[in-house]
């Protein structure tokens, strides 16, 4: 009896074992590192590394050698330290030259002649990478010459607008391309291609913005690791499936998506970058995120949507965090929400009343709730089924660039575009018109940890959405080159004008809140179709003049 229960736990430790691999392995000693309070702590964590080097020497990763490094310097065995950085170095993909510029962390090492020679190294290194990232860049964004600024006939600019492909094939199928927010201030963001990407054609293209942005950091490159794998595993298995080119922006405390409104213009001009670069359908451009990110996927859809198709968010605050939400401006486009009932972020009877209000506008919106999951939802393999979802929509789905109707309300003369309708000004001293009114509602229960990081059910008090300013609204309709238009708090606007909206030949005829204030042709206007073309680069919502209108 002794015997088989001694060969029962011998093979329940080897079953253990087996059940262990380097990733495991090198999270318990990262953890132990984290609790250390002495030399002994320490040690122990540098043992662990150790033995996962030793047990998985083809999985040794650029982490464990940094962190097994920093250890074995403040141990001061610095024939282990020097071992480490040195294979850190060494290996091209890990980029080691970022970990031995970062002085402050081997303060214990820069007095041994090792040192200077690996930072020499590093050096040398690190100008090497920046020089292959400009290579990399300027061969994203090399196309054919193009002779738009030569043409002068109106219809043939029109038409070679529509038909422009200046595109190139690509060498790689992964760019990380820099950004500037400001002339001191650089960011970036990272693009996966379809691996057969094919200039004559046009892809769909879906931006995931990432949460958690006041802990994040800007950054002037990025790589392939940091965003294709782990959280967004099934972006990347679903893009490569349905060919839709992926990117990946990065943002911080104040360049976001979310607030304060300082990077809000980021993925509008990363998107107008990128069509230099490659051949982007215009009408299958979408944004999806989550946390934060899904919460700057939803204010890009109340904001800023005429560049985009449809929006998504994984555990989505559905709020304006820089002004009013006003929810009738989804009516536009779409939204797709997927959810969780343990979301300390948003809690899940605020996202049955939004989903109920979204029902009574008639808007295109959809919630998927998933029970029994956190708001790292994606980090579980149960979220694939989200990600079938999301893609299934995203191929389906087109934005019509020339819609019938158009609804905007906005608080903020910086987003007073959408579609055909442009440069709209606030006149908020008069009074809103009778059917221009706030759509709101109120949380009483909110999910929160407590400090034995149980979730808990808390009372509130809040409204869904704040109105820190006075807004205007439009409403707008096209038919038979008649445009009816109501307006509200509003004192001008622009109707930007298509072929593919009226008759050219005939005289259009604009009407505000039932009055005659247009009644004309329109004819092209060659400098301003030029100028816009190469503002927006929409192949596909192309404006060939506009009517100015003062109320």
């Amino acid at each position: 009896m002794r015997y088989c229960i001694a060969l029962f736990l011998a093979l329940l430790s080897l079953f253990a074992k087996a059940q262990e691999n380097y990733s495991t392995l090198s999270r318990k000693a990262l953890e132990t590192m984290w609790k250390a309070n002495d030399e002994n702590g320490y040690k122990k964590a540098l043992e662990m590394y150790e033995e996962a080097f030793q047990i998985y020497p083809d999985s040794i990763d650029a982490t464990g050698l940094y962190k097994a490094s920093v250890i074995a310097s403040e141990l001061k065995e610095y024939g282990k330290a020097f071992k480490y950085l040195t294979s850190l170095a060494n290996e091209k993909d890990y980029l080691g030259w970022r970990y031995v510029l970062s002085e402050n962390e081997y303060k214990n090492l820069v007095a041994d002649p090792r040192w200077n020679a690996l930072k020499i190294k590093a050096i040398k290194d690190k100008e090497q990478f920046y020089n292959e990232l400009k290579v990399n860049e300027d061969e994203f964004f090399s196309r054919k010459p193009n002779n738009l600024n030569s043409i002068e006939n109106e219809k043939l600019l029109y038409e070679t607008i529509r038909n422009f492909n200046p595109y190139r094939e690509k060498k790689s199928q992964d760019y990380s391309i820099s950004f500037k927010i400001n002339d001191s201030i650089k960011t970036s963001f990272f693009i996966h291609l379809p691996k057969n990407y094919n200039p004559e054609k046009k892809y769909s293209l879906v931006f995931f913005l990432h949460g958690a942005v006041r802990n994040n950091a800007l950054v002037d490159y990025q790589l392939a690791d940091w965003n294709l794998g782990d959280w967004n595993r099934f972006y990347t298995k679903y893009a490569e499936k349905n060919d839709v080119i992926l990117v990946f922006p990065r943002g911080n405390r104040q360049y976001n998506w979310m607030t304060p409104d300082d990077g809000f213009f980021m993925i509008p001009e990363i998107l107008k970058l990128i069509k230099k670069g490659i051949n982007v359908d215009d009408n299958k451009v979408f944004i999806s995120g989550h946390s934060n990110g899904a919460t700057g996927s939803f204010s890009y859809l109340m904001k800023q949507p005429t560049q985009f198709a449809g929006f998504y968010g994984f555990n989505t605050y559905p709020k304006v965090f820089t002004g009013g939400t006003f929810v009738e401006n989804i009516k536009n486009r779409s939204f797709i929400n997927f959810s969780t009932d343990q979301d300390y972020y948003y809690p899940p009877n605020a996202n049955d009343d939004f989903t109920k209000l979204m029902n009574g506008i008639n808007a295109d919106y959809k919630e998927y709730r998933y029970n029994g999951f956190p708001h790292w939802f994606p980090q579980f393999d149960e979220s694939e089924q989200a990600y079938k979802i999301l893609f299934e929509d995203l191929v389906n789905r087109k934005r019509n660039p020339f819609p019938k109707e158009i609804s905007w309300e906005f608080d903020d003369e910086k987003y007073g575009n959408i579609d055909w309708i442009s440069d709209i000004k606030l006149d908020t001293l008069n009074n809103k018109a009778d059917w221009h009114k706030e759509l709101n509602f109120k949380i009483t229960k909110w999910l929160e940890y407590d400090k034995k990081d149980s979730l808990i059910t808390k009372t509130v008090d809040k409204t869904a959405f704040d109105f820190p300013r006075k807004s205007g609204k439009i409403k707008a309709k096209y038919h038979n080159n008649i445009f009816r238009i109501e307006i509200s708090s509003i004192k001008s606007f622009s109707i930007n004008i298509s072929p593919e909206m009226i008759n050219l030949k005939k005289k259009v005829k604009v009407y505000i809140n039932g009055k005659l204030h247009f009644n004309e042709k329109v004819k092209y206007n060659l400098e301003f179709m030029l100028e816009n073309f190469k503002e927006k680069k929409d192949r596909e919502q192309i404006w060939v003049n506009y009517i100015e209108l003062k109320i």
